[in-house]
């Protein structure tokens, strides 16, 4: 693959907070393609990798690129209008008295509201096609504080979509989320990366059944080190699961969707 073709590339990133290694060494490169999934106990340090994707904060040590641009030569501002979220950082800073349209919206310029913007009859037009496509149809005119931890999700993934990001990321979008929304999101993550013009993903989920079928690589963090990295069906085995949860696992495929169970459970 052409260095061209890479979203992010992280070199020999280390990120220190009040004098504690957070993270690092971190060394990853995510291609335009590829989907991966970032797992991890709490305190792992996902949050932190999953920052210096999105361009939310520099490394201490090392270099990050997003989207061909280095973090510490580039306005971050701009940047961030090029990388789409879906997670609960983002819902909260929603106008909660927002409809669902409004807020895909606001996915064209990367803002929280509509207030300042004008959109066409076509953009409008878009909007609710996507929420249309996302099983949203009904939510169109409510208001996003109204909706469902699910519906939420699928609005914000949406919203990506109606930004046309190349990059995507998912900070935990199934956590509160009932079992009919959880499948719901994953079958819309599913249908985006089989699209032609699907963004790279990185998708921070807690458990295994969280994660798509289109999951193409998976990077695992213990401390803010690395314990494996790569293609996810080489790289997520027992023994790499046990090492980075720190409790013996076994993990199970059925038609491409993984699962784990605790050694006490078999």
């Amino acid at each position: 693959m052409e260095a061209q073709e890479y979203v992010v590339e992280i070199d020999d990133v280390t990120v220190v907070v009040n004098g504690r290694r957070t993270l690092g060494p971190v060394t990853m490169r995510i291609g335009a393609d590829e989907h991966w999934a970032l797992l991890g106990p709490n305190g792992a340090g996902k949050t932190t990798l999953l920052s210096l994707a999105g361009a939310e904060r520099h490394p201490t040590t090392g270099t990050v690129h997003v989207l061909g641009a280095l973090i510490g030569r580039t306005d971050l501002r701009e940047l961030r209008k090029s990388i789409g979220s879906v997670g609960h950082p983002i819902a909260d800073r929603l106008p909660r008295d927002s409809t669902a349209r409004e807020v895909v919206l606001t996915g064209r310029d990367g803002t929280l509201a509509t207030w300042w913007s004008t959109f066409t009859e076509e953009e409008e037009a878009h909007a609710v096609e996507l929420l249309g496509q996302l099983r949203c149809a009904r939510l169109v005119d409510q208001e996003f504080g109204r909706c469902s931890q699910g519906e939420r999700q699928r609005i914000l993934l949406a919203r990506s979509l109606f930004g046309r990001h190349p990059l995507l990321l998912l900070d935990e979008p199934a956590v509160g989320v009932d079992l009919p929304g959880r499948e719901s999101l994953i079958s819309a993550l599913d249908a985006l990366a089989a699209s032609p013009d699907a963004p790279a993903t990185v998708h921070v989920v807690h458990t295994l059944e969280e994660l798509p079928r289109s999951t193409s690589h998976v990077i695992m963090l213990r401390d803010g080190a690395v314990v494996t990295s790569g293609p996810i069906d080489e790289e997520l085995t027992n023994e790499t699961l046990s090492d980075c949860f720190g409790i013996e696992m076994r993990v199970m495929r059925h038609e491409g969707r993984y699962s784990a169970t605790s050694a006490s459970s078999w």
